[in-house]
């Protein structure tokens, strides 16, 4: 009987449990997936959740819905990783599990201790994140009676996940404010250690316009060195200093601190992987999946989804024998809600940064590729319904797990 351990029920793990579900003979292979929490959490939600738009019931779900009967499921932390005996052990009781095949899916997690001040007494009272549940709704309730001021949202470093997602959350609340005939009473600033709005040059000359023409001042190039909650300002490395009344951040995001506790990865604790085949570079029968890599690829759900679909391939070959092909192009598809029922839609990979153009079908879409829409916007709310009911479960989309250039212009 061979074993194959998932470490992670989060996208990545619950989509490949389920595809290999579907691939693998259980009278031969024994699959096992161990995740800490029984509630699986929709996280591209958190952003709607404190503008009022989500609530937690909409983001949360028993993780054991989503997983195949024939998938042994163990709650319960992880203690330590031991990839030269092949095996792990449970916080929880001690339990050694072995195995022969590791898929690490462990993802990330925001880690506010790491900038000084920010978790000091400002806290939840001036000083919020919307990356967690916890954060999201405590930042709702602030927003119901907040009567204005100067909101800061800062980036405390990158890698983080879904890097569009602050300047969708500026966006939402320029839009949120609007609405509340407030707007003249807000000043919005982003402050981001990258040089321009996102990561890609097209993209974020286009984001950045977008966020001049709502009135939202942008502060390139900060890399926050302390929070002081008593001053209400945030600091760089180089001594800039910028006040607020209220503080979004978007704290340093790190994988499993069990990671680090097993020697695997790097100094935020991402497993060094294979960029096409998303092998463990230093390890002969463990991949790595979703966030947990430390690929320079974006660390969404899209990009998980993608990742899955060439990855289930490549693990029936290397399970024969078989070389390993080079199938992961780091394709990433995001849809960025810009308010007021629009939104724009990016797809791209390594290689290939955003272009303008039609998505799914060439000259008809329906979306809009770097162009403003309705319909964008409307993809990204369809986006949940797709999560909970197709994507976790692995059921195929009709869409290429590599990037296609067709309907794309390059003029």
């Amino acid at each position: 009987m061979k074993r194959l351990l998932i470490l992670g029920a989060g996208t990545a793990g619950t989509m490949v449990a389920n595809r290999l579900a579907n691939e693998l003979d259980f009278s031969e292979w024994k699959i096992t997936i161990v995740d800490q929490e029984e509630t699986h959490y929709y996280q591209p939600g958190f952003l709607f959740i404190p503008f009022g738009i989500y609530d937690k019931k909409d983001v949360i779900k028993p993780r054991r819905d989503f997983l195949p009967p024939q998938v042994e499921m163990i709650l319960s932390p992880i203690e330590l990783i031991d990839p030269e005996k092949n095996q792990v052990t449970l916080a929880k009781d001690g339990r050694i599990l072995a195995y022969d095949y590791l898929i690490v899916a462990t993802g990330s997690h925001v880690v506010p201790d790491e900038t000084p001040g920010l978790l000091g007494e400002g806290w939840r009272k001036s000083i919020f994140d919307f990356y967690t549940i916890d954060g999201a709704l405590a930042l709702q309730k602030f927003l119901r009676t907040w009567e204005g001021g100067r909101l800061v949202l800062n980036i405390a470093e990158m890698p983080i996940k879904c890097p569009v997602a602050p300047l969708e959350f500026l966006f939402l609340a320029d839009w949120f404010f609007h609405e509340r005939g407030m707007r003249d009473k807000v000043e919005l600033v982003l402050a981001t250690p990258l040089p321009g709005a996102f990561t890609k040059p097209k993209a974020a000359a286009l984001l950045g316009d977008m966020l001049l023409e709502k009135g939202i001042k942008v502060e390139t190039e900060f890399n926050i060195e302390r929070a002081d909650p008593e001053e209400k300002a945030i600091y760089s490395y180089d001594e800039r200093r910028i006040a607020y009344d209220l503080l979004v951040t978007v704290p340093v995001n790190m994988g499993a601190e069990v990671i680090e506790r097993s020697g695997m990865g790097d100094d935020l604790n991402f497993i060094p992987t294979e960029k096409h085949t998303l092998k463990a570079k230093k390890y002969t029968n463990v991949f790595v999946l979703g966030d947990a890599t430390d690929l320079p690829s974006s660390k969404a759900g899209s990009v998980a989804h993608f990742q899955v679909d060439g990855f289930i391939e490549n693990f029936l070959r290397y399970t024969e024998g078989m070389e390993l092909k080079e199938l992961f192009d780091g394709h990433a598809n995001c849809y960025i809600e810009s308010g007021f029922g629009k939104g724009f839609l990016i797809d791209f990979n390594y290689d290939v940064e955003p272009l303008p153009g039609h998505f799914p079908l060439p000259g008809f879409g329906p979306f809009s590729l770097l162009k403003e829409s309705r319909m964008n916007h409307w993809g990204k709310v369809m986006f949940r319904w797709m999560y909970w009911h197709v994507l976790l479960k692995g059921k195929e989309l009709p869409i290429s797990a590599q990037l296609s250039m067709a309907g794309k212009y390059t003029n």
